[in-house]
């Protein structure tokens, strides 16, 4: 079946850096567009961004525009969300989900917390 494993979360101070990855397997990864959301307390899901199969196409929401960039490797099954200038209102649960939007399967996500 469908499995997705988020990681790489964590604490980052202010203008840091963090890199996610998502590892997929049970589907054909390199057929599949892919998507980054997130999820801070006591809001709902919020897309951040997306890619196509072939990493050709690539969308950013506004908010992490400049900032956020995703990327993947098909031969290694991961998508990846390297994330640069961090602000507090980056922190949330971010997962990735196997869709061209924020329906589809999903992982059980991995927290990113920015403060000082």
């Amino acid at each position: 079946q469908v499995q997705l494993v988020e990681s790489g979360g964590g604490l980052a101070q202010p203008g840091g850096s963090l890199r996610l990855s998502c590892a997929a397997s049970g589907f054909t990864f390199s057929r599949s567009h892919m998507t980054w959301a997130r999820q801070a307390p006591g809001k709902g899901l919020e897309w951040v961004s997306r890619i196509d199969p072939d990493g050709s196409v690539r969308h950013y929401a506004d908010s992490v525009k400049g900032r956020f960039t995703v990327s993947r490797d098909n031969v290694k099954n991961t998508v990846y969300l390297q994330m640069h200038n961090l602000k507090p209102e980056d922190t949330a649960l971010y997962y990735c989900i196997r869709a061209w939007g924020i329906s589809g399967a999903r992982g059980q996500g991995t927290q990113v917390t920015v403060s000082s």
